[in-house]
């Protein structure tokens, strides 16, 4: 079993930056990739990032690119999500997923955490 908890969410302007963190625990968490998603009001979960076990490999969905970085340190069994130059777009509730594969498909996750809001006012 494992179980994940986000922080570091809030209200931030136009421009601003947020670290997200999430938390994870359990026996196979270190061998778990991990992703972040988000759900915007009325809208379907997207995929945002995602990271392998190892860290050697990271995606990243095109909108985010170049503005979001996901790294972990899997000494801390934690997982980031840093977000730079954040736009209104990014506002939504964005949760942390683990699962075997670093993969863009949420239900290819298995473990989820309970979400935490980033809203970015224009």
């Amino acid at each position: 079993q494992v179980q994940l908890v986000e922080s570091g969410g809030g209200l931030v302007q136009a421009g601003g930056s947020l670290r997200l963190s999430c938390a994870a625990s359990g026996r196979t968490v270190r061998s778990s990739a991990m992703g972040w998603f988000r759900q915007a009001p009325g809208k379907e979960r997207e995929f945002v990032a995602a990271i392998s076990w190892t860290g050697g490999s990271t995606y990243y969905t095109d909108s985010v690119k170049g503005r979001f970085t996901i790294s972990r340190d899997n000494a801390k069994n934690t997982v980031y999500l840093q977000m730079n130059s954040l736009k209104p777009e990014d506002t939504a509730v964005y949760y942390c997923a683990a699962g075997a594969e670093a993969t863009t498909i949420a239900t290819m996750y298995a473990y989820w955490g309970q979400g935490t809001q980033v809203t970015v006012s224009s």
